[in-house]
């Protein structure tokens, strides 16, 4: 299918015939199966119903659909209302058992693509979903995968398959790759008002893909292959990655200069073209810009071929927390205080504000290198009541202002957090760049 131009609104499906047409409209409104229900699975199953679909959600986790049940899930309000609304609703149904995804005529797979601790993806979530898919396939069902991956996974863990259990693709049975825009925990961009990007393997699947995205997003982008909607996710967060190490670099060339970054950043932000803003922190953490970009590395690595700009940029990013770790020590040296001993508090543990998701969050790191250093370390955060992490159990501080710590690392202010106890404390480290004028405060 040939490249389609920029779309510039909803009606975005190509125009493939009457027969297609009442296709797509034959799909849209079908049931869909929901395969994986976590930040992104569950929201999206949510959307569906709102539009009028019959959901069926599954998910390996018991556990999980138990948290479903009771509501017990980090959403945002919006899909809290959704979820309450729909949760005993006969048209959701939910369940551990792969094999009741042939009923529906799409299948949404929404399971997560980590890294393990060589930086190295583990495929084995993705791989084993969609095994179980294609597994239970049936003739004319639509089968979209979302999770962010390599390009040339759809065709790997899909179509592949699908051709080996005798089905033709773009025929008997349709494959796509939408990735997901989800950001969790950020009520201004909520997925029902950000575009999808979709690409099919065949102008059906495409267009069987995008009538069934259209119900959930108020646009659709088509692109001509599954392959550019996958290097679409990996471009799109790997630019984050970058910017946002160099937003890092930059804060630390201002504390050089005896500058502060946000009044720059936000005076080059006035700026309409060429400049998009990043913020500087203690690092980068959740699900997405630690991970992505090395899906790209690996699969560029087994092709020998290097891409020495981001590598640089997500080995910054690695690096991030151990400086904190440094800066700490520099605080605490400049008090006379060793880090070893030093009553250490960090504020905030969730990799960002306002969600429960301790996912490749900096702090874990950042405590845990404290505590080894034999500092008595500790954390406080709404969100979070306990952590473990290696040897170590760190219970939260519920009241952290009843203390005097040698040294308030804040690394993460969830909403409605109130902070004015700091200004008592005798050192105050703030990795976030955001705090207001504080008589003892230090910046990283």
């Amino acid at each position: 299918m040939p490249q389609l131009p920029a779309p510039q609104s909803a009606q975005r499906v190509p125009d493939v015939g009457n027969g297609h047409e009442s296709a797509q409209v034959d799909h849209a409104a079908a049931a869909v199966a929901v395969v994986g229900l976590g930040y992104v699975g569950l929201p999206t199953s949510l959307a569906l119903l709102a539009a009028g679909n019959e959901v069926i959600g599954v998910d390996l986790s018991e556990n999980r659909l138990e948290a479903i049940r009771r509501q017990e899930v980090d959403l945002l309000p919006a899909d809290h209302q959704r979820l309450a609304a729909y949760v005993d609703d006969p048209r959701f149904t939910i369940t551990s058992e792969h094999a009741a995804i042939a009923r529906a005529r799409t299948v949404v797979i929404c399971v997560p693509t980590p890294i393990d601790r060589h930086l190295v993806p583990d495929l084995r979530a993705l791989s084993a979903a969609c095994s179980s898919v294609v597994e239970h396939a049936v003739p004319g069902q639509l089968l979209i995968l979302t999770s962010t991956t390599y390009v040339g996974a759809t065709r790997d863990l899909l179509a592949q398959p699908l051709t080996e259990r005798g089905f033709q693709v773009g025929s008997d049975v349709f494959v796509a790759f939408s990735p997901e825009r989800i950001d969790p925990g950020r009520a201004e961009h909520p997925h029902n008002r950000t575009t999808r990007v979709v690409g099919g393997m065949g102008e059906l699947s495409t267009s069987l893909a995008a009538a069934v995205l259209r119900r959930t997003a108020p646009a659709v982008h088509v692109l001509s292959s599954t392959e550019e909607a996958e290097m679409t996710k990996l471009w799109e967060n790997t630019f984050r990655a970058v910017n946002l190490a160099l937003a890092n670099e930059f804060a630390e060339d201002c504390r050089a200069l005896g500058l502060q970054p946000q009044p720059i950043i936000e005076a080059a932000a006035t700026k309409p073209y060429g400049f998009v803003a990043h913020y500087p922190g203690p690092g980068v953490g959740g699900h997405c810009i630690p991970c992505d970009p090395h899906y790209l590395l690996w699969q560029l690595r087994a092709l020998r071929v290097t891409s020495p700009l981001v590598e640089t940029a997500m080995s910054a990013i690695a690096a991030r927390p151990r400086q904190v770790v440094r800066r700490v020590h520099d605080v605490l040296a400049d008090r006379g205080t060793s880090t070893a001993g030093a009553r250490i508090l960090v504020v905030g543990v969730t990799y960002k504000s306002g969600v429960a998701d301790l996912r490749e969050s900096p702090a874990l790191e950042i405590l845990a290198e404290l505590a080894d250093e034999g500092a008595k370390v500790h954390f406080t955060d709404p969100l979070i009541t306990t952590l473990k992490l290696g040897p170590y159990l760190f219970a939260g501080v519920t009241e952290p202002e009843a203390e005097q710590w040698d040294l308030v690392v804040v690394h993460t202010v969830q909403p409605g957090a109130a902070l004015e106890w700091l200004a008592d404390q005798p050192a105050v480290l703030d990795a976030t760049y955001r705090l207001g004028p504080l008589k003892a405060k230090a910046v990283l």
